[in-house]
């Protein structure tokens, strides 16, 4: 073992250990990657051969943990809970009037004290898109001929 196996091995621990403080496997590939450099340089192969190694288990490691931890991490498919109403279709059923006075709206077989995004008034009977839900109201916009499809 020469100062080089420490160097590696010393790379690895400290990148593996960072990886737990990190989120999206970006620093286990080069620590594994400086592992395996840490063994070539056991076997007795020369530093171009360990720079060789590190490179190449880093990238293949990097390339294949990024899809792994992209299919484990993405939003998923079917919102929950109030996230579920954004972006659908709504009715006016209370005007909605700026100011402090929050009219209603039907979301699916739900009724929400609703505001609009700009305070401009919607009639009763009009289309809305909900944009957001800021505690228990609904903040919407005006639905326009091209949104009327969305839902």
């Amino acid at each position: 073992m020469n100062e080089w196996f420490w160097v590696w091995a010393g790379l690895a621990a400290i990148l593996i250990v960072a990886e737990m403080f990190t989120a999206g496997f970006f620093l286990l590939p080069f620590g594994l990657g400086a592992a395996g450099a840490a063994g070539v340089n056991l076997a007795g192969l020369g530093i171009g051969w360990q720079w060789a190694v590190f490179l190449a288990l880093s990238a293949i490691l990097l390339l294949s943990l990024r899809r792994f931890a992209d299919r484990v991490t993405h939003e998923p498919p079917v919102k929950v809970g109030v996230d579920r109403l954004i972006g659908k279709q709504g009715t006016v059923t209370e005007a909605i009037e700026p100011g402090d006075a929050a009219g209603r709206v039907r979301i699916e077989r739900e009724e929400w004290r609703a505001d609009t995004t700009d305070g401009q008034s919607i009639p009763l009977g009009a289309r809305v898109i909900v944009e957001r839900i800021e505690g228990t109201h609904a903040i919407v916009r005006p639905a326009t001929p091209s949104s009327e499809t969305e839902e």
